[in-house]
């Protein structure tokens, strides 16, 4: 009998109605001889509700309490959903992070996962009861609770799946898969049928709201497939890429298409005349993580997310007290990305993104590559604008692409 690991996001469990209609598909699954984990996010927008309560409360929470508090969401979600279960004939019991063998690092809000250590999982599975696991979090070898950072519930969906030697891991959300762009902001953003494990991840990088980067890096060494649906469409069937996107370990594209853009509207970026060793020192004792990170000589740049600034006040006043002058906060900056297998095989996208922004009136302030991507600083308020003007040039001009999307290559 195989495992199935499916995973639901808040927005398929944000009411007690949403809850009974993943419990049906739970059902479903099952009924068709499937042994099943499920792992939930917490309810709706419940995460950042309790974040804005810490807020305040504190101005700059310690970090061991946030986790002590975000992680209740998932908990509530995980209790209910085995309820529900129960209401339709469903023998399921809910285990928390811990509970579940979720090793993490010992770092509060971004940790990361350890190994899986998932013994309860298996005897419950194998007891024939469906195993609810509460999302996005963990526990350290110092038995402190942790949680995983932002798509944390991916981490631990894919993390499980690999350690439970699953059949496929199924994430379902209110989307129908991932998407060449937000379609919320590219009204011709397109389905894409198939994605490489690499592509995957940095576009999650880069911003995109699909999967979480960790995630895919349990995937990958595993080579578990990574099923993208959504939570209202029906069961995954012969080619899931018809109906949804499927993460895999791909052949090689053709070198320069790309694949998606991805954009992240909030980024700090730190300008520091200083040894690199001093300044990421003094990121590492605030635990904060970067994106990006440039150096010559005695100068260095990094550019770093708003959302793991959790103490901001704190640190701009470190930066000050330790290098005065030497060290700039810049604010006002976001970062929009091209991704595809092969991006900088040449020259030419970077020199042709550039000028397409350029002559849409949006100057960068800073880019950088990698084999997978090209990203560039913009002015925040344009964020959405970069966006628009990088996918009609690279993605809708391109007839690669569209038979890429439709022919599930």
């Amino acid at each position: 009998m195989a495992v199935i690991v499916q995973k639901y996001g808040g927005s398929s469990v944000a009411s007690v109605q949403k809850l009974r209609d993943v419990a049906a598909r739970v059902m479903r699954t099952r009924a068709e001889g499937h042994q099943v984990a499920v792992v939930v996010s917490a309810m709706g927008k419940t995460t950042d509700e309790l974040l804005a309560m810490a807020k305040q409360v504190s101005a700059n929470p310690p970090r061991r309490e946030l986790d002590m508090l975000l992680s209740a969401g998932e908990r509530i979600s995980m209790a209910l959903l085995s309820m529900a279960l129960g209401e339709l004939g469903g023998d399921a019991i809910s285990f928390t992070g811990s509970q579940s063998g979720i090793i993490t690092t010992d770092r509060h809000v971004d940790a990361r996962i350890l190994e899986v250590r998932p013994s309860r999982v298996r005897e419950e599975l194998g007891k024939g009861k469906i195993v609810v696991i509460a999302g996005f979090q963990g526990v350290s070898r110092n038995r402190e609770v942790t949680t995983l950072g932002r798509g944390g519930s991916d981490t631990t969906a894919v993390a499980m799946a690999a350690a439970l030697d699953a059949e496929y891991c199924e994430i379902c959300s209110d989307v129908d898969g991932v998407y060449s762009a937000d379609p919320r902001v590219v009204e011709g953003a397109r389905r894409i049928a198939t994605l490489s494990y690499e592509e995957t991840q940095e576009m999650a990088e880069a911003g995109a709201k699909v999967l979480n980067a960790q995630a895919v890096e349990f995937a990958k060494e595993k080579g578990i497939h990574i099923y993208a649906r959504a939570t209202s469409g029906p069961l995954p069937g012969p080619d899931p890429s018809t109906d949804g996107t499927v993460v895999r370990r791909s052949r090689p594209q053709g070198p320069g298409a790309v694949v998606g853009v991805a954009s992240e509207r909030d980024i700090v970026l730190l300008n520091a005349d200083v040894p690199a060793a001093e300044l990421l020192a003094l990121l590492d004792e605030r635990g904060v993580a970067g994106k990006q990170l440039h150096i010559s000589g005695e100068r260095t740049q990094i550019a770093v997310s708003r959302q793991n600034l959790h103490d901001e006040a704190r640190l701009k006043q470190a930066l000050e007290s330790r290098f005065q002058h030497r060290a700039q906060v810049i604010d006002g900056l976001a970062a929009v990305s091209v991704i595809g297998a092969g991006i900088n095989a040449t020259h030419a996208n970077v020199l042709t993104g550039t000028e397409v922004l350029t002559q849409a009136g949006i100057i960068p302030a800073a880019t950088a590559t990698s084999s997978f991507r090209i990203t560039w600083m913009i002015p925040r308020d344009r964020t959405d604008d970069a966006v628009r003007v990088l996918h009609r040039h690279f993605i809708e001009s391109s007839p690669a692409e569209s038979l890429r999307s439709a022919a599930g290559l």
